[in-house]
């Protein structure tokens, strides 16, 4: 089970972005639990949606001993590296194509609250976030961030185009793309300025003119992308009070979208 859920591969990736191991100066002390075993663990909730109690014993760590791990690596930031690593190895293969990226989002409720939580306008108020991301043109989700679900799509528009880290490619560290597509929930004509004055050209559903199916046939794949974060059932809804963590599942979620790419 450890070896399917965290493959030889992924595991030297993580290697590189995994914090140094605390060492007890006194000496003593129970052994550490494996690093490995514990990813796989946390990788198992999720993808399958179980909570931290539910957590099987073959992983060979409690419960409270992966997620106070999953709590460390957090705050180490370990997953956005992990993704931005990721990309970089997708970036240098020449996977990556940026001629026409797209963004969107997706609400989802948030079932205990917390920070960045809002009333979902679609979902009769009740408490929400949502997941905001830019893909490129296979659906490889490039820059990612979270907010509550009353926050209206264009505003996050710019932190995510600047949020697009600097990747690898075979000319050079490349974080433009070179076209954005977005529905009509972007049409905002500082949007378009903005985007103009940064070199990258734009198509933009507009309001009251265009059919909503109109770009179909290049916003496809984020959408489908959406689809693809909903196979890791921890973000059916948000379960986790703080916000950081949420945005953790958001970016593990995202690494094993692009690391299957990878072994692809």
């Amino acid at each position: 089970m450890v070896r399917r859920l965290v493959p030889d591969r992924l595991w030297e990736l993580f290697l590189r972005v995994m914090p140094e191991v605390p060492v007890r100066p006194q000496g003593g002390g129970r052994r550490r639990a494996d690093d490995r075993g514990v990813l796989a663990a946390i990788l198992f909730v999720a993808t399958s949606g179980c909570t931290w109690r539910q957590l099987p014993p073959l992983f060979g760590a409690s419960w409270q001993t992966a997620h106070r791990r999953f709590t460390h690596w957090t705050e180490a930031r370990v997953w956005a590296k992990l993704h931005r690593l990721v990309l970089d190895e997708l970036g240098a293969r020449g996977e990556l194509d940026w001629s026409r990226c797209a963004i969107d989002s997706v609400s989802l409720r948030a079932a205990k609250g917390g920070p960045l939580t809002g009333p979902n306008p679609t979902d009769r108020g009740k408490l929400g976030s949502k997941i905001h991301l830019i893909t490129d043109r296979n659906g490889l989700p490039l820059s990612l961030g979270v907010s509550g679900a009353n926050m209206h799509d264009s505003l996050g528009w710019e932190p995510l185009v600047r949020g697009i880290p600097p990747i690898r490619s075979r000319r050079g560290p490349r974080r433009r793309p070179a076209k954005l597509h977005a529905d009509k929930g972007y049409d905002y004509i500082h949007l378009r300025r903005w985007l103009r004055e940064r070199g990258i050209r734009h198509r933009i559903a507009r309001k009251g003119i265009e059919s909503s199916q109109r770009l179909g046939c290049h916003r496809w794949v984020v959408e489908r992308t959406v689809s693809w974060l909903a196979g890791c059932r921890r973000l059916h809804r948000r379960y986790e009070r703080k916000a950081e963590h949420f945005l953790a599942f958001v970016g593990i979620a995202a690494a094993l979208i692009c690391h299957r790419r990878l072994t692809n």
